[in-house]
């Protein structure tokens, strides 16, 4: 089957990426919003690392009918965002911060998870976490279709502080430990997915 991609509907198009670029890693982002008191908490797979020097990240925030998302608006606004690397243990609970709320309004609240403050930032971090990357933003991109409408905001972020739970954290080697982390990735639809079998590949000299 082959489909032109500028001659099918944006639905398509998301079904065919978030189908084919399988698995994807989850980060879950808390922002805090303009008021100064509300933590926005929510998931997004459309996420990868773009740089190590300097440590950067991307987070593509989707926009519903152009309008811009918590995330991205607070990220701008703030300067800010908590990333934390999704394990299984709280998964279900991360799925519930993806309801739609008013901006005055948490996700957190829908959830059993606990909130930590951190020396240096304004937005607080979630405890279950056991990666939990403090960012600053670096960079917002507006993505336009071809009609001229603004569909997603792209966020470069610069990781300026790493914090590993010691269960997950090879000290001697400085190495993350996967089979401890319980790592989620995204799959397509509602379905998810946990690390399979690992095997090893070396690169060619």
């Amino acid at each position: 089957m082959q489909f032109d991609a500028d001659k099918i509907s944006p639905k398509q198009n998301y079904k065919f990426l978030s189908g084919s670029i399988i698995p994807r890693s989850i980060d879950f982002v808390t922002t805090l919003s303009e008021d100064g008191k509300t933590v926005n908490a929510a998931p997004f797979s459309f996420f990868s690392v773009v740089s190590s020097d300097p440590p950067l990240v991307s987070i593509a925030v989707q926009r519903a009918d152009g309008v811009e998302k918590d995330t991205a608006r607070n990220a701008k606004q703030k300067g800010e965002l908590m990333i934390h690397i999704v394990s299984e243990s709280f998964v279900a609970e991360m799925n519930e911060t993806a309801a739609r709320l008013k901006p005055d309004e948490s996700e957190l609240e829908r959830t059993s998870l606990h909130l930590e403050r951190v020396e240096g930032f304004a937005t607080p971090e979630i405890k279950e976490a056991k990666i939990k990357l403090r960012a600053t933003l670096e960079r917002n991109i507006a993505i336009q279709n071809d009609a001229g409408l603004v569909t997603a905001d792209l966020l470069l972020a610069r990781i300026v502080h790493y914090d590993f739970s010691s269960d997950v954290f090879d000290e001697e080697q400085e190495y993350i430990l996967p089979e401890f982390l319980d790592v989620v990735s995204r799959l397509s639809g509602n379905d998810y997915a946990r690390l399979g079998e690992r095997y090893t590949i070396r690169r060619p000299d």
